[in-house]
């Protein structure tokens, strides 16, 4: 578990690199049956910030964690990017997609913690 807090709080610093906000934390560690263990979720405001989020996770991560993703889908039209680090999994959205999906309370138990953004 430590590991897996570690690669996140590692996400975090490669979100706020790139001025990613309104970054939100899920955590599905006691949810039976989730996929990963938390989602990292974000939004930037243009397809290019969306690109530069992930590419500065995707580097950040590497260089700090040692840690490369799974798996990145999403680049073509950078309205929803997901990387997957297979204990977590990063959304970088464009904010009418997030509100759309709203990947934020899709687990009603599912813990929530709001990381504020920096300026």
């Amino acid at each position: 578990m430590e590991h897996t807090n570690s690669l996140v709080e590692t996400i975090i610093k490669g979100i706020q690199e790139k001025k990613g906000h309104n970054i939100v934390v899920v955590n599905l560690s006691g949810i039976e049956g989730a996929i990963c263990s938390h989602f990292v979720i974000c939004q930037g405001s243009s397809p290019s910030q969306v690109d530069a989020i992930e590419e500065s996770v995707s580097d950040y991560t590497r260089e700090h964690a040692g840690e490369k993703p799974i798996k990145v889908i999403g680049k073509e039209n950078s309205q929803w990017v997901a990387m997957d680090y297979e204990d977590v999994m990063v959304h970088i959205f464009l904010p009418d997609t997030r509100e759309y999906y709203d990947l934020d309370h899709l687990w009603d138990d599912a813990e929530l913690t709001v990381i504020p953004d920096i300026e």
